[in-house]
């Protein structure tokens, strides 16, 4: 099947979805179907159209399970291609041609793209307003063993096009993530165990180890406005979930001196708590 299964996880933000969904309307592309878990405490109906779409709906048990009920159902229907997307995104019209084209090109791997803050989300505040909108957030990511925590590259920075390269990277954040069917029979559904944060590093973790390849390329582009799931960056629940898949992580795959690094800082976090 020569279309894209766009995956996406709700939890109670149903207000996020207006701008993913415009998004998706107005693709000049027609070639997708929206796969969308609805972990919802309180769920509603959801109102998606005009494309085609598939709402699951189940308890929550974490993103990682969210993302897999998803890519079962659209396996089940034949899928081939891929696109694992946070619904606080919002993208141009040729976001589905784009990925398509991707994923094409770069057969067997996991594909990462160019992720802009959402005008209004950054970080910080002291940007010009003519640079709102091209604030990066994403260009490209690697995983530092030392404290078993993962990075991208350019974050914070306005993009003058010094990151318009496609390029292999280590790590590609779970907020954009693309891959062909190849891949996932190799590599199989996200890790369900993280619940929240660090399934994408995980994953990335064992494409490696498998020799699968990982690419950044800036030609598929989002806005994303960050961590509108968790209560933003720095919440309690953002900070909790953080603290105990770093831990999880790092016990799995990381050096020694790390993994007894990791062990004394969580001891002493919950022992001061």
């Amino acid at each position: 099947m020569d279309k894209l299964a766009v995956i996406s996880v709700v939890y109670n933000n149903y207000d996020v979805l207006k701008d993913f969904n415009k998004s998706l309307a107005s693709q000049k592309s027609d070639k997708f179907e929206l796969f969308i878990s609805d972990l919802s405490d309180d769920k509603k109906v959801l109102n998606i159209k005009p494309f085609k779409s598939t709402v699951i709906q189940e308890k929550n048990k974490g993103f990682a399970f969210g993302v897999n009920l998803a890519l079962k159902k659209a396996v089940e229907k034949g899928y081939k291609y891929f696109c694992i997307v946070n619904n606080d995104t919002y993208f141009k019209s040729d976001f589905i041609s784009d990925c398509l084209k991707s994923i094409k090109n770069n057969p067997s791997s996991i594909i990462g793209g160019k992720i802009y803050y959402a005008p209004g989300f950054e970080y910080h505040k002291r940007y010009k307003k003519s640079d709102k909108g091209k604030v990066i957030w994403y260009a490209g990511g690697y995983i530092d063993w030392k404290h078993a925590l993962s990075f991208h590259f350019g974050v914070d920075k306005v993009d003058k096009g010094q990151f318009d390269k496609l390029k292999e990277v280590d790590f590609i954040t779970g907020a954009l993530m693309l891959f062909d069917k190849k891949a996932f029979d190799r590599l199989g559904f996200l890790d369900e165990g993280y619940f929240l944060y660090f399934e994408d590093a995980d994953y990335c973790v064992r494409a490696k180890n498998k020799n699968i390849k990982l690419y950044y390329d800036p030609s598929v582009v989002i806005w994303h406005k960050v961590s509108q799931s968790t209560g933003g960056s720095g919440s309690d629940l953002h900070i909790r979930y953080q603290s105990i898949n770093q831990l999880k992580f790092g016990l799995r795959y990381a050096p020694l001196k790390t993994k007894l690094h990791l062990i004394k800082n969580y001891l002493y976090r919950f022992l001061k708590d």
